[in-house]
């Protein structure tokens, strides 16, 4: 074994199978040494995690080798693109922390695109077709039986370029012709059975208005904006594994009419596309969600949009903990969302904020406390980070409690409020409920109940064991909020899977719950938009850009625990 194979059997372990590739091209002295990537989202929707994934690897190989990366916006479908997904992306980009070189269009290559349509034909490499896509369809063959030439295949050289010209005229429909490379009709990469590579649209484009009407196929767009950019390393998913031979055909055609760029070509590496249990990931379907109704928008929190995904309170650094736990291999699967949620509780925890919070509020009174004093109790901030100090909570007379942490008759085991049993409320006392008040319809509206006043954390007699331990807020200083507890938008592992199967049947009801009247510590009356907390016992949650100063709302971005794990392990027992 040489000694530069030596060198990369011992470090692929410590790297991904696409670094292995470009640390041998950079040895090798490929492309002069240089390393330069490119991310080409399609503006027609709102990026998601897959994209992250994607994200990641073009800027991260880039970063990490001293390359550059280019954004370039795939705009060859002016049907399904606009100005409003374009802007989203970049606001994306921005947030995951990732900065371009360059912000490129695929139409900013039209007319280099057409111009090397135009040698193709004039070498007889490609021509014009006027059959239906349903008869082109029809005459691709199988992977196992080869296809049938077009009627037009041989159509001369001339009268292509001229009808070529008339397609990009307005003078053609849509549909009535296109544009085919004349390749292999037999060849087993059904790609390669002459491809169309431009058709006719007239929808006006987003960038070039009505400029043209003929606009060029993803295949033949997307390795020569490779080429026409100096991309080293073109990194897309496995999908297109079966369409790199003809990214290369492409490639070696355009050098030929470019002998002067020497050794330098762009290469396709593929790696599996992220498939995340109980969501989905289709744009299509996306935006029917959108479209119908069925969430709030592309950036409900419920959606796994990279949007959706911040408002819900995610953060870049969870989302590069997520994309570094998962990697990257030539192999699709599917992974549990639980651990993207244990990427975000993992970043949480050691950096969220801790703060009272009761979202289903029943009173408590302490009847042995003082009328009209207030203490003031010290709560940290965060016990994972010393740092971060300490602030303090109002203690008085009466308070707030959760309503599921009381029970009137309460079995053996329950270690919360119950009537001549005692708790501690967090930070503060010992208390023994004494007795609690109903309404008429059977209610429970207050709790009673007296505190040890020798208990208060910190003094010596706190020390005294009790088995629960409860959160609470003050009556008189805790702030209104609403809170909306965000869950999985899908009740099955694998939404739509079937032939029959409609993936908006199985939407979780209970996706979300709005609560209206949570009270919550005074603490949070300043909040800004996109700040993360832990709520205690409860959960993670997040500020809304729909807060105001008179009404903040949250989202609780994860719970504490993987209730779903729980759920599926009793429905399977």
């Amino acid at each position: 074994m040489t000694e530069e194979n030596v060198f990369f059997e011992e470090n692929k372990k410590n790297l991904n199978f696409i670094e292995v590739f470009v640390e041998k091209d950079l040895a090798e002295g490929k492309n002069n040494g240089q390393v330069q990537t490119r991310f080409p989202p399609e503006p027609n929707g709102y990026l998601h995690i897959g994209h992250a994934k994607a994200i990641c690897i073009d800027f991260g190989i880039a970063q990490k080798y001293g390359g550059i990366c280019n954004l370039r916006f795939d705009d060859t479908n002016p049907t399904k693109e606009d100005t409003e997904y374009v802007d989203a992306i970049l606001e994306d980009i921005r947030w995951l922390g990732f900065r371009w070189e360059n912000v490129y269009y695929a139409s900013d290559y039209f007319r280099q695109l057409w111009d090397f349509a135009v040698e193709l034909i004039k070498a007889d490499k490609a021509y014009i077709d006027e059959q239906s896509s349903e008869q082109i369809a029809q005459q691709k063959g199988t992977p196992t039986q080869a296809g049938m030439h077009s009627p037009f295949r041989n159509r001369p050289v001339e009268e292509s370029l001229t009808l070529f010209q008339k397609m990009n005229s307005g003078e053609i429909p849509e549909g009535a012709m296109v544009l085919r490379a004349k390749i292999d009709m037999a060849s087993p990469n059904m790609h390669f059975r002459d491809p169309i590579i431009y058709r006719v649209v007239h929808t006006p484009h987003h960038r070039t208005g009505a400029d043209w009407k003929a606009y060029p196929m993803y295949d033949f767009a997307h390795g020569q904006s490779d080429y026409f950019e100096g991309v080293t390393h073109s990194i897309c998913t496995l999908e297109f594994e079966v369409h790199r031979p003809l990214y290369d055909w492409f490639i070696d055609e355009l050098k030929k009419i470019h002998p002067e760029d020497g050794a330098y070509r762009p290469r396709q590496f593929e790696f599996n596309r992220l498939s995340l249990t109980y969501t989905i990931m289709s744009k299509r379907k996306l935006l029917q969600l959108v479209k119908e109704g069925l969430v709030s928008g592309w950036d409900d929190p419920r959606m796994p949009t990279l949007c959706g995904l911040r408002r819900r309170g995610y953060t870049p650094a969870s989302i590069h903990k997520f994309i570094d736990k998962i990697g990257y291999t030539k192999f699709d699967g599917i992974i549990d969302y639980a651990l993207l949620e244990h990427s975000i509780r993992e970043d949480l925890n050691a950096k969220a904020k801790r703060v009272s919070a009761v979202l289903d509020p029943v009173k408590l009174i302490i009847t042995n406390y003082p009328k009209g004093k207030t203490e003031m109790m010290e709560a940290v901030n965060n016990p994972e980070d010393e740092s971060t100090g300490t602030h303090e909570i109002a203690f008085t007379r009466e308070l707030f409690i959760e309503r599921e942490d009381f029970m009137e008759e309460a079995p053996k085991k329950y270690f919360r409020l119950t009537p001549g049993q005692e708790v501690r409320l967090k930070n503060a006392y010992i208390i023994r409920c004494t007795g609690f008040k109903k309404d008429e319809e059977e209610n429970v509206i207050e709790i009673y109940a007296e505190y040890d006043p020798q208990t208060k954390s910190g003094m010596p007699e706190s020390n005294r064991k009790v088995k629960g331990t409860l959160h609470w807020v003050s009556v008189e200083h805790s702030i209104s909020a609403e809170v909306r507890l965000y869950d999985r938008l899908f009740l099955v592992e694998n939404p739509g899977e079937g032939k029959d199967t409609d993936f908006r049947d199985q939407l979780n009801p209970e996706s979300l719950k709005i609560l209206s009247n949570c009270r919550l510590e005074k603490e949070l009356a300043d909040v800004v938009p996109f700040e993360n907390f832990q709520f205690q016992r409860l959960g993670y949650f997040n500020v809304d850009p729909d807060s105001t100063k008179e009404k903040p709302v949250f989202n609780r971005t994860v719970s504490l625990k993987d209730s779903w794990s729980r759920i599926i392990k009793n429905e399977k027992e």
